[in-house]
């Protein structure tokens, strides 16, 4: 056994999951290659990029690029498959819920290849969410499964997974904030775009069920006129509500009097953004768990969530598209009336580290 692992990565919140890895595997000199299966691909993903991270450049490139759901899964399937038929690893380690980390799964697994799986067990019980299929697909299919909260290894058990096979390690995001943190305080992104701390909103919103639909977008198109009435919003707008905001002509629907409204972001320059924001309005998953660490108040534009240890000990709450709840936990944070995270325990910056000695302990030594 050559004891060589693949890290698999095809979005950009996969390289943030990695990159703790990647450190704590040098440091311990294991052997590894980074796979990018290109899933996601812009400038932010370039060289510059995985030069904020501190990781090296993935040694293999699957080129991938976006389509369909189907699609991308079958094509990153024929491409890792070939991958794995000229060189096996001892194993393939996947992360997150993307197209990406199913499809490298199921491709390993077929070969006889073991799977670990990092943020295994997380559930939104929304099977509209293509990532809650991707989720508990991946983790059927895994030999090792790392949880990132209680309530995750709850889930699996339920699902019928062997308690042997369910290791509780943290969140490796935690990791990930906190090894940049220091960089970010640094940067000076509060001068560049006119905004004083702790005195504007961040808000993000890509998801189908709120921007791909007329309907859902003037409902997103309200609460920011809303809440800019209230406070100025920084708004990095991700492609997706861009195109769908000018597809349905709600451009000038926006009131444009306190808002501020920019391509997306760097991490680190998002991160800052995070840190001296008043509150952020959001759909992503990490976000809810860095605002969470950070103790910033976030409120999710969603109907669930798959990290309800944000709500019960964090300082997200679910808000959906729901006006009435909205402009009620607005009011309460800018009246200082809103609740305080939690300690959450294993959120402290030692996922990877945690994760590394079990690969050691359990699979290195098999």
């Amino acid at each position: 056994m050559s004891n060589l692992i693949y890290l698999v990565a095809g979005a950009r919140p996969n390289f943030m999951k990695i990159a703790p890895l990647i450190k704590e595997f040098l440091k311990e000199n294991i052997k590894f290659k980074i796979i990018h299966t290109g899933q996601h691909y812009d400038y932010n993903m370039s060289k510059v990029f995985f030069d904020k991270l501190g990781i090296p450049e993935p040694e293999i490139h699957l080129n991938v690029g976006s389509a369909s759901h189907a699609i991308q899964t079958a094509k990153i399937m024929i491409e890792f498959e070939k991958v794995l038929l000229n060189e096996e690893p001892d194993l393939v380690l996947v992360v997150g819920d993307v197209n990406s980390t199913i499809a490298c799964a199921l491709v390993a697994k077929k070969l006889f290849i073991k799977v670990a799986h990092v943020e295994a067990g997380l559930r939104s019980f929304d099977f509209r969410m293509p990532e809650e299929i991707n989720r508990i697909l991946t983790d059927q299919l895994s030999d090792y499964l790392f949880t990132s909260e209680k309530s995750a290894e709850n889930n699996l058990k339920k699902e019928g997974i062997s308690p042997e096979k369910i290791f509780f390690v943290g969140n490796i995001m935690i990791d990930n904030l906190l090894m940049n943190l220091e960089r970010a305080k640094n940067i000076n992104v509060l001068k560049k775009f006119n905004l004083e701390k702790k005195n504007y909103a961040l808000i993000t919103c890509h998801r189908p069920s709120n921007v791909d639909h007329k309907e859902d977008l003037e409902q997103i198109v309200e609460i920011l006129n809303f809440i800019q009435e209230k406070i100025k919003i920084f708004f990095p707008i991700h492609p997706r509500t861009k195109k769908n905001l000018k597809k349905y002509e709600l451009n000038s629907n926006i009131k444009k009097a306190n808002i501020i409204i920019n391509d997306p972001v760097g991490f680190l320059e998002f991160l800052n953004l995070m840190l001296n924001s008043r509150f952020i309005l959001t759909d992503s998953g990490g976000i809810q768990e860095e605002a969470s660490y950070l103790n910033i108040p976030v409120l999710t534009l969603r109907e669930n969530t798959e990290r309800p240890i944000t709500v019960e000990k964090g300082t997200n709450t679910i808000v959906n598209k729901d006006f009435k709840k909205i402009k009620k936990y607005v009011n309460d944070i800018l009246s200082n009336n809103y609740k305080n995270g939690q300690t959450i325990e294993k959120w402290d910056g030692q996922t990877a580290k945690r994760i590394t000695k079990i690969i050691k302990q359990r699979f290195l030594t098999e």
